[in-house]
């Protein structure tokens, strides 16, 4: 009995290793591959006698990984935009939230809310709309994004293409757009519908 228990321990050491090593969560299958069990079933089994391991969804990682075991709300709200993929209203935020697999799932709408506007992993980008800042979406207001993309583009822009670029990494209306491109402290219009950085006055 002892000889098996102290196999059992070795398989557990050596599953927990191969997550540790990988570096990220990682799906039975492809852990499978990286092991010599007999089946992902096996390996399911010996993992979730694991205390020092936890998955979600089948995707298995160190229990401290929040992207497998999230704790807090935080957590719980970019394991949410991460699995989706692209940008999410609070509201739907939480309603994933509460039918999730997580622990502890009843969280209001509210506490989401103030967590989004407090973490700087999440940006918003439209009415109530959040996404992750890894995807690229820029902070700050449209005005700021219009005069960043003047600045990196080196050279007047016509309406069109600012709007297309703008649009890239914010969710808001064409007009929300045009109507800043007005702002004549901050852009110059240098040819039909072609604008540039207006010089500071002096």
């Amino acid at each position: 009995e002892n000889g098996n228990e102290k196999k059992v321990r070795g398989d557990i050491d050596s599953i927990v290793k191969t997550i540790k090593n990988h570096g990220q969560p990682i799906d039975i299958e492809s852990l499978h591959g990286m092991l010599t069990f007999e089946s992902p079933s096996q390996i399911r089994g010996l993992a979730s006698l694991s205390k020092k391991l936890a998955n979600l969804k089948d995707v298995w990682g160190l229990a401290k990984w929040p992207t497998v075991n999230p704790k807090n709300i935080r957590d719980k709200i970019y394991v949410i935009l991460a699995g989706n993929g692209k940008p999410m209203h609070f509201s739907d935020i939480s309603k994933a939230i509460k039918e999730s697999d997580f622990k502890r799932r009843n969280v209001t709408t509210q506490a989401i809310h103030n967590e989004l506007i407090k973490d700087k992993r999440f940006v918003l980008i439209g009415r109530g709309i959040y996404a992750l800042d890894s995807w690229g979406y820029s902070k700050g207001t449209v005005s700021d994004i219009i005069a960043d993309i003047l600045r990196k583009a080196g050279e007047p822009l016509h309406r069109d293409e600012i709007v297309r670029r703008v649009l890239k990494s914010r969710q808001v209306k064409e007009t929300t757009i045009l109507l800043n491109l007005q702002s004549k402290s901050m852009f110059k219009r240098v040819a039909k519908a072609t604008y540039t950085i207006a010089e500071p006055q002096q």
